[in-house]
């Protein structure tokens, strides 16, 4: 089975503690972006599940993604397909070397509602196209962003931070399937080298752009 596009296109289980409740969702939307303000930079290792709405998995994937504010970010899946997803922060290129096949798109509004696009575009975004509450379960931190616009890959995405480090990411689309990818070997703010962010695809890919047209690279 092919992997889908949304397991393409972010962890320790902490211990029972005393769920403090949800906050206003202002509050909850100013604590994120304070949170999300000061990332420049972020690289981990993933473990990516699909599940359906029973909780049955479907897929699952690993890689690595590089992040860099803003707009610009690499995803690798390395199994079990290969499959890589640039972001340059002009277009988003999704390749696959099986189907020597690439999919370029503009970054437009659209795309930008995506959780990669979503981490490494700017935090005021946050209070003007989602809805932002938060809780907390000891050092875990999780906000639930439901956007305020129905043109999104997904109706609610939850975003888990431990000891205000990124670890946990959790969507799900309107028929209740949910990605859900935990981060490890999390390195935030290092040396990340722009070159990540462009891709040199082989001479005999096909390049289907947005329009339609396919053009040899």
């Amino acid at each position: 089975m092919r992997l889908s596009r949304t397991l393409t296109s972010s962890i320790a289980v902490l211990g029972a503690a005393m769920l403090i409740p949800a906050t206003a969702l202002a509050d909850g939307a100013e604590r994120l972006s304070r949170m999300l303000s000061p990332l420049e930079t972020y690289s981990a290792d993933f473990e990516q599940q699909i599940l359906d709405g029973s909780g049955q998995r479907l897929q699952e994937a690993q890689g690595h993604m590089w992040l860099s504010r803003p707009g610009k970010f690499r995803w690798e899946v390395e199994a079990p397909y290969e499959q890589i997803v640039v972001s340059d922060g002009n277009e988003v290129t999704l390749y696959d070397p099986d189907l020597q096949q690439a999919t370029v798109q503009p970054l437009d509004q659209r795309v930008t509602h995506t959780p990669a696009l979503l981490l490494s575009g700017s935090s005021s975004d946050l209070t003007e196209n989602y809805d932002v509450s938060s809780s907390q379960q000891g050092t875990a931190e999780t906000f639930t962003l439901v956007p305020k616009s129905p043109d999104t890959l997904f109706e609610e995405l939850r975003l888990t931070f431990y000891s205000e480090q990124l670890g946990f990411l959790q969507m799900t689309d309107s028929t209740g399937q949910r990605t859900a990818i935990a981060f490890e070997n999390v390195e935030q703010n290092g040396s990340v080298d722009n070159s990540r962010f462009n891709i040199d695809l082989p001479a005999d890919t096909d390049v289907i752009r947005e329009s339609g047209q396919a053009a040899a690279q």
